[in-house]
């Protein structure tokens, strides 16, 4: 009986995946912007879909990204969505920390 064979990816890969440009920098951005930490869910997940969609163009047109992604290649969604949570929170942790208050 065949089985189908499942692509392995080291872990170095889905690290890569936690550490794109775009989605740490829209995250922290609107995570800084948030005014209440409800709001952080809807930034991580905004951060999340852009960058996406910029890897995705990116890796289409042949530029070399951090965590390409295409039709064979993974997007790592579990790792993508719980960093972009994390830079989310951070985003409004920082604010909260360091701006001067009004």
């Amino acid at each position: 009986m065949n089985h189908p064979t499942v692509p392995y990816y080291p872990p170095e890969v889905w690290i890569l995946a936690a550490f794109d440009p775009v989605l740490i920098g829209l995250a922290l951005f609107l995570g800084w912007k948030a005014d209440q930490f409800g709001k952080v869910v809807l930034v991580a997940m905004i951060a999340l879909v852009v960058s996406v969609l910029v890897s995705w163009v990116l890796t289409g047109i042949g530029v070399p990204w951090p965590a390409p992604i295409g039709r064979e290649l993974p997007t790592f969604f579990p790792v993508r969505t719980g960093a972009a949570l994390i830079y989310a929170i951070i985003g409004y942790t920082a604010r909260r920390t360091f701006a001067p208050r009004a």
